[in-house]
């Protein structure tokens, strides 16, 4: 069960070049979103379902359009999870900006089209994930007791060396805040029934535990130090860091394999690279026995999302 599947529909990049919206050439190569290439991609690596995160890229001026452009990726998201019933799912978007397309991306995408989850920006601009402006959003979440996929986009790099590309460390650092704004602006306890999946391992946030727990009193707003490993269990991560003999042992450390899920990061991670090296480590991690890799290739998906159980 992957829970980290990036999916640009084909339908959707026609519509916005269609409208003038994106050029196909201009765009990123792992929009080119391929529904054969997936297929593939799955069977040679044992995944019989992939929980797509819907993706749109591009610059929208106008409500309208924006709410067109989730329309068309969310319908072909439907479509495609209904024409391979039991090999796709997928998480409909929530906006950090956008409190009324949320809304209804998530009663289209939950409702009428059976999205298994929501998906949401760690950041957009200045803010980020456990805002306070955003409870008004998180308690309608809280009310279907949603699992919320996070991921980071577009973020803030200054400061950082030339040549190094945001998804390298960036991404990691920017997961980590937000995951931290969620423990700090109480967010967690206040909407307990959501669940939110960290991706990339969760970012820094398990490898700097023992620092909040340390420091979590010169947090502002402060943290009980000793109510950091209860927040880190409040959590999910996927292992598309990648997980190695070296960042495995911490990530257990801090969640237990109980909360770790299975994340491909395909196709900005590309095919080879999942087949031959992300995925064979996984299965053959030394910190992992059969139980644990159990839990974590297919179990506590299971757990976390019942909706993909085989009918």
């Amino acid at each position: 069960m992957d829970v980290h599947h990036h999916y640009t529909a084909p339908e959707w990049v026609r519509w916005a070049e269609k409208n003038g919206i994106a050029d196909r050439d201009s765009l990123p190569p792992w929009t080119r979103w391929d529904e054969t290439a997936a297929l593939d991609l799955m069977d040679r690596t044992g995944t019989r379902t992939s929980v797509l995160t819907v993706a749109m890229l591009g610059r929208f001026k106008e409500a309208a359009a924006r709410k067109e452009s989730t329309r068309v990726a969310l319908d072909a998201a439907g479509a495609l999870a209904t024409r391979h019933s039991g090999r796709f799912a997928f998480f409909t978007p929530v906006f950090l900006d956008d409190p009324e397309l949320s809304r209804w991306s998530v009663s289209h995408g939950m409702d009428q089209l059976g999205a298994v989850g929501v998906s949401a920006r760690t950041s957009t601009g200045d803010t980020f994930l456990g805002d306070p402006a955003l409870d008004p959003i998180m308690a309608e979440l809280d009310e279907r007791a949603a699992v919320i996929s996070t991921h980071p986009m577009q973020v803030n790099t200054s400061g950082a060396p030339r040549g190094v590309p945001p998804f390298v460390c960036d991404f990691l650092m920017d997961t980590t805040r937000a995951a931290l704004s969620l423990i700090m602006n109480g967010t967690l306890d206040r909407f307990p029934r959501l669940t939110f999946i960290l991706p990339h391992g969760g970012g820094y946030l398990p490898y700097i535990a023992s620092r909040i727990e340390v420091f979590g009193r010169q947090l502002v707003p402060a943290v009980d130090p000793g109510r950091v490993r209860d927040y880190l269990h409040r959590f999910y991560y996927d292992t598309a860091a990648p997980m190695s003999p070296s960042a495995t042992p911490t990530l257990l450390a801090a969640a237990g394999s109980s909360r770790i899920l299975y994340g491909s990061d395909w196709p900005p991670t590309p095919t080879r690279v999942v087949t031959e090296m992300t995925t064979p480590a996984l299965d053959g991690d030394p910190a992992l026995g059969d139980r644990e890799r159990g839990h974590i290739n297919r179990g506590n998906a299971l757990r976390l999302l019942p909706a993909l159980a085989p009918a």
